[in-house]
């Protein structure tokens, strides 16, 4: 037998706030079954509680509030058990973050300075088929995707490292123009979907970052620092080279990511 109680006997039954009854009301995710025409007082059903405990349940795993609207209208379990399993993917990615985070956490605050070896090379100029765009810090993930994406859509079985420049801005404002490339032959045909870049040739003090990007900062900051102590800086976006990226191993301790910073000429070596 089902029974109507108040939204305040609702939130003890069920451990969910009236405030948060009240929003999930509004977004039309959990309606009372009654509203009081005069008082605006809320009532709902005992047979309710199962459905509000599952959105409790979701909503303390993170589940964003449209995921968790399809779970529960969904009329049939594969759309549920989908739903579910996409987020629990998105959960141990970010779990598996949060362990790459807290190991670089550990070797920075370990005494000493990483060590960085450092090639000085000249780039001759090039041409790439390109993906240009003004991205924000945040989003820089996802837009890589997004863009390598359409670069590998047009390679044709072009077989050349892929990588990205990224302007002054990018870092000094946490957004800025980043050009993401595939450098082709110099009278490669245009494709649709991406531009044709003439990429100038130029000197550049470059290191190797080994693994995921949790602390490519570091890699940054050694090298970053070592052109400083050594080198004159050039003006020119910094270059990254994806030598071995997510299309060529499925384990991200074995990417190596070429930083390649634009400097005057290759420094004079002390003898």
């Amino acid at each position: 037998m089902t029974a109507t109680v108040t939204v305040g006997e609702f939130s003890r039954l069920t451990h969910l706030s009236v405030k948060t009854l009240h929003h999930y009301h509004e977004i039309g995710l959990l309606a009372p079954v009654a509203i009081d025409a005069s008082s605006g007082y809320r009532r709902y059903g005992t047979d309710q509680v199962e459905t509000a405990l599952l959105i409790r349940r979701l909503r303390e795993l993170r589940m964003p509030l449209p995921d968790v609207r399809a779970v529960v209208e969904a009329t049939d379990g594969l759309t549920r058990e989908e739903t579910l399993r996409a987020h629990l993917e998105r959960m141990e990615q970010e779990l598996a973050h949060t362990r790459d985070v807290v190991a670089s956490l550990r070797e920075l605050l370990t005494p000493g300075q990483p060590v960085v070896d450092v090639e000085y090379r000249f780039m001759p100029p090039f041409r790439a088929y390109g993906v240009r765009d003004w991205v924000e810090r945040e989003a820089i993930g996802p837009w890589c995707e997004y863009a390598f994406a359409k670069l590998d859509g047009v390679s044709g079985g072009i077989r050349s490292t892929t990588g990205a420049t990224y302007s002054d801005e990018f870092f000094t404002e946490d957004a800025g123009q980043v050009v993401a490339f595939l450098p082709v032959a110099p009278d490669q045909a245009p494709a649709d979907g991406v531009e044709l870049v003439d990429l100038p040739g130029g000197y550049f003090a470059i290191a190797v970052h080994a693994g995921p990007m949790t602390d490519f900062d570091r890699s940054y900051g050694a090298l970053g620092s070592h052109v400083a102590e050594h080198c004159e800086v050039a003006s020119g976006p910094i270059r990254e080279l994806y030598v071995v990226g997510p299309g060529d191993v499925p384990d991200p301790t074995g990417y190596r990511t070429e930083i390649c910073w634009p400097i005057r000429q290759i420094p004079a070596l002390k003898g």
